[in-house]
């Protein structure tokens, strides 16, 4: 499994100790900012967002425990980092104080370095479930008129009813369609207007998973049951008992593991790899597919018996270029979400920029709508969105003078580099500050420093 990095703030008065203890995180690959004033690492907070704060307790100016405290009265759980706390052993008390104000645990020095690293992917562990959490919280309740989908054409409106007939009932549906129309959008749609809403919805996307790994990740396995199964873990399917799995890129799964499925389906149980007792489970199977299935079957790639099973309700969700009255709702409703995860404020689209973006083709459909706005939000200099910002996307449905795709392209990723290159000059390599420059939030900087390799 990989390991996730984050952000942590470190303080410590102890200089020697706090090198030490940076030093080892670094070397972990996680972005450490070390300080030894308590009262510094009150206005970091104020001003930035961490994964994790490491403190030490007994310092002078405000100890760690006072920090904790005001930490917690001052931000809401689910925007405060995971917090664990530095003692000594007369100073335990403290730490199971701070544990019971929301601190996630606390190491007794002297420790070893090997356990501060434990404890750190833990809470980083905890703090990505955190933020996963809230992220589907704030989808779950935006209010769209529909489901979570936008768009009033007589295409999404046929979606959008077999959805809400579909969530009556616990039938397997496969949902077809074009690499960024929204199945996930159509499935989570279906799990959360359910009788089964308060139970899990769990995602596995099957083309992501390496073929030899699959099986396990969707049945589970007992220790032992392969080299480096060395507990027993629950797969997808036993964390979605009763509630719903979704299923994406289904046309990618090897046939042998197309067999089992197949099973489960049939039967509503499974094994984990290595053990010889089935498992019963009570799961509604949403499974979607940018490919021809049919076509699949026919040359013999996917078993028949699954494609039936699968295909008891099936839904098809239409290309962008297919209900391109939808574009103005779609494009409206991005630039509010993209401004205001990005602190920006747009106010207006000139008069040409959404007949360029209906006539483009979007072979990315849906999603790649989303991007154009959202870099075009990113890349307005002012609080309009100019016929320029899109030209400089790309996107036209005239004639672009004969520049090529490809020049375009270099365009825009120049324009975007140079932004992202300026912005960390201006801000002395501080990766918060540059994305407050830039008017964009820390993941979406982060994005740009990868998609561009910016160290």
């Amino acid at each position: 499994m990989t390991k996730a990095h984050g952000s942590i703030l470190l303080v410590d008065d102890e200089a020697k100790i706090r090198t030490a203890l940076a030093d080892a995180l670094r070397e972990e690959g996680h972005e450490v900012v070390s300080i030894g004033s308590p009262r510094e690492a009150q206005r970091l907070l104020a001003r930035g967002t961490f994964d994790v704060l490491i403190v030490d307790n007994l310092m002078p100016e405000l100890t760690g425990l006072d920090l904790i405290r005001e930490l917690v009265a001052s931000s809401p759980a689910a925007d405060r980092p995971q917090i664990l706390m530095m003692t000594a052993h007369a100073t335990v008390e403290s730490a199971i104080e701070a544990m019971k104000l929301g601190a996630l645990d606390y190491l007794q020095k002297p420790f070893e370095i090997d356990e501060l690293l434990v404890v750190v992917n833990r809470a980083l562990d905890h703090q990505r479930l955190r933020t996963q959490h809230k992220y589907l919280l704030s989808e779950r309740d935006e209010e769209f008129n529909q489901y979570g989908i936008v768009g009033r054409s007589r295409r999404i409106s046929e979606v959008i009813r077999t959805a809400e007939m579909v969530a009556k009932s616990k039938s397997t549906v496969l949902i077809t369609g074009e690499t960024g129309t929204g199945k996930e959008m159509v499935a989570r749609a279906i799990h959360f207007h359910s009788a089964q809403r308060d139970m899990p919805l769990v995602k596995v996307n099957c083309a992501a998973i390496p073929e030899n790994l699959l099986e396990s990740e969707l049945f589970g396995h007992t220790r032992g049951a392969f080299t480096g199964a060395l507990t027993n873990k629950k797969g997808k399917f036993a964390l979605a008992d009763g509630g719903s799995i979704f299923l994406d890129e289904i046309g990618t799964m090897a046939q042998p593991l197309q067999a089992k499925l197949l099973r489960v389906l049939q039967e509503r149980e499974f094994e984990p790899l290595g053990s010889e007792r089935s498992q019963k489970v009570d799961v509604r199977v949403i499974a979607a597919t940018n490919r021809d299935i049919r076509q699949m079957v026919s040359d013999g790639r996917f078993q028949e018996d699954l494609y039936y099973r699968l295909n008891v309700i099936p839904v098809h969700i239409p290309p962008l270029r297919e209900r391109r009255e939808d574009i103005p709702l779609l494009v409206d409703h991005f630039v509010r979400k993209h401004a205001q995860r990005a602190g920006k404020r747009i106010e207006a689209i000139e008069p040409g920029v959404l007949e360029a973006l209906q006539g483009a083709d979007w072979p990315g459909n849906v999603r790649e709508l989303e991007n154009t706005v959202e870099r075009a939000v990113v890349l307005s200099p002012g609080a309009t969105i100019g016929p320029e910002v899109i030209r400089l996307l790309g996107v036209s449905s005239a004639p672009t003078g004969g520049l090529p795709s490809m020049l375009l392209r270099q365009n825009l990723d120049w324009a975007e580099r140079e932004s992202v290159r300026r912005a960390l000059e201006s801000a002395n390599g501080i990766k918060k500050d540059a994305a407050e420059l830039m008017g964009i939030s820390q993941r979406a900087l982060s994005y740009y420093l990868a998609k561009h390799r910016i160290e």
